[in-house]
Parts: C-alpha cells; sequence; structure tokens
C-alpha cells in the first residue's frame, strides 16, 4: 500500500506542480549556471547505493588549490530560498517513482556515514529513505544528529499509513513556516563524525 501511495502522489504530483519545476530549473540556469542538477550517491533501503537527485543552490566556487570553498561561502540568497521553500527537493519525486525513495522515511545521507552508525542508529536503513521524514517535522536540521537518528529509528518502529500522512501533512505547514532548514551556526548541518555512544 505504501508504494501504491507513493506512486499515486508522486506522479499526480509531478503533473500538479511541473510549471514550478520548469520555472525553477530556469532560474537556476540563469542564477547559478550549470548544472541544474545536483546528483550524488546516497544509501538506501539495506544500505544500497543509488543516486539522488536535488535541485543545485550553491555555486561551484573553489580556493586556489581547486577545493570547494565553506557551505557558507557557496550558498546564496537564491539557493537559501530554494532550501527554506523546499523547492530543491522537487526533483526527490524522479527517486520515489523509480523505486529509490519514499515520501516519507529517513533522509538519506552520506555514504561515508555508513561504517559511522551504531547498530542502532543503522536501522534507519530497513525502510525506503524519504523526500521527508519524522526527524524533518520534528526539528530537521536545527536537533542534533543523535537526536535525528533517535527519530529516524523511532519511525522505522512505527511506520503506518496515518503516521506517514500526518509526518506529509506537517511538511506543508513546515515549508509555510520555514523553520529547522539549517543548523544554529551553519549554512546546512554539520557533517556527522560519530556518535559517542
Amino acid at each position: 500500500m505504501k508504494r501504491v501511495f507513493d506512486l499515486v502522489v508522486s506522479l499526480g504530483a509531478f503533473v500538479l506542480l511541473l510549471p514550478v519545476f520548469v520555472l525553477t530549473m530556469i532560474l537556476i540556469r540563469i542564477k547559478l549556471g550549470a548544472p541544474i542538477f545536483f546528483v550524488q550517491e546516497r544509501p538506501g533501503l539495506h544500505g544500497k547505493v543509488f543516486k539522488m537527485l536535488k535541485f543545485r543552490t550553491m555555486l561551484d566556487s573553489t580556493d586556489k588549490d581547486g577545493n570547494p570553498l565553506p557551505d557558507e561561502q557557496r550558498m546564496t540568497k537564491f539557493g537559501a530560498f530554494l532550501r527554506s521553500t523546499s523547492l530543491d527537493e522537487l526533483p526527490g519525486l524522479f527517486n520515489v517513482i523509480k523505486g529509490d525513495m519514499s515520501l516519507v522515511g529517513p533522509r538519506p545521507l552520506l555514504v561515508r556515514y555508513l561504517p559511522l552508525y551504531n547498530e542502532e542508529q543503522s536501522r534507519r536503513h530497513n525502510v525506503r529513505p524519504g523526500i521527508t521524514g519524522w526527524a524533518q517535522v520534528n526539528g530537521r536540521n536545527a536537533i542534533s544528529w543523535e537526536g535525528k537518528f533517535e527519530l529516524d529509528v523511532w519511525y522505522v518502529d512505527n511506520q503506518s499509513f496515518i503516521l506517514d500522512i500526518k509526518i506529509l501533512l506537517l511538511t506543508v505547514k513546515k515549508v509555510f513556516v520555514r523553520e529547522g532548514i539549517t543548523a544554529s551556526d551553519s549554512a546546512t548541518m554539520h557533517e556527522f563524525k560519530g556518535s559517542k555512544k
């Protein structure tokens, strides 16, 4: 039932939001240049790696050695707007349609974090990752990594159709309120370096 729901809602949302999708692509090309999409490998169900799609939100600025500048220096006002409105997540609908992701589930993080999880935290991969999730509607990037993982595992243990509907409705509310987008002293979320417990 969850997979059927994902397909129906994702296809419907893509058709409904197609004008927004196209307009966002045009604006990204004008304001940030190419490429329009941000593609990165992320671990999915059972840790299987897939290519996640998002709209690009940062400049490709580098230092004299060719290394990317810190996120704070590459993030533009337009990019911050895309993130605060969650418009950067729209291409994730393709990942849902393909089956790599679900509408609701723990957010897919970086592949290099896989060996850093403890046994309990690793259970977040027992379900498909989501475009939104229980952690996203309970603090998003404004809560600690440990707090986020506890919420992810709670979702794994308590997932249901009703809970997914609740999370989707809360997500819509969060998008309008635009809270918890970033950590308190960072343009994005701090890098996860492993838990002490």
